[in-house]
């Protein structure tokens, strides 16, 4: 059952030196000013939205968010490669601007990400997938401590059905 919702409006992501990341992540990914958070005469949040207008990133002075998050190591979020050309020139534009990020991995013929992570240590991952109808399916991973993941195509944990 669809509820009416078009997609993810933004991502809010914790920051320790706010001016600092509103430069890296302008830079990185061309994003132009949206919105600022201003607290008690205290600039405390910007959000930033790409040039189509096509997604956000809000980013908000650590300090100030409850329980002040840590994501270093972490990659909470995965941003669509419209193809895997894409993926590589996005790479060669780390490279340009002499951000750090990872090789292209690529994970079969379908599928390959770039890692990058951010001023605080958390990791953007750019992801690239091929769609198809095997992509759409249910696809579970399990990881043990050496080797690839083993697959699974049933659910272990249980989704009420909403339609």
């Amino acid at each position: 059952m669809s509820i009416g919702m078009t997609g993810i409006r933004h991502v809010k992501i914790p920051v320790t030196d706010l001016p600092r990341s509103v430069s890296w992540y302008a830079k990185l990914m061309g994003l132009v000013p949206l919105r600022e958070f201003v607290e008690l005469g205290a600039l405390r949040g910007v959000a930033l939205r790409s040039p189509e207008g096509k997604f956000a990133i809000a980013l908000r002075e650590r300090q100030f968010c409850t329980g002040q998050p840590s994501l270093a190591g972490f990659d909470p979020i995965a941003l669509g490669m419209s193809s895997r050309e894409a993926l590589a020139e996005f790479a060669a534009r780390c490279d340009e601007l002499g951000i750090e990020h990872s090789p292209i991995q690529d994970r079969g013929p379908d599928e390959a990400v770039v890692d990058v992570p951010d001023p605080d240590g958390m990791v953007l991952r750019f992801f690239w997938e091929r769609e198809t109808e095997e992509t759409q399916r249910f696809l579970g991973l399990s990881f043990d401590a050496e080797g690839p993941p083993a697959f699974y195509d049933t659910p272990r944990l249980p989704v009420p059905d909403s339609r």
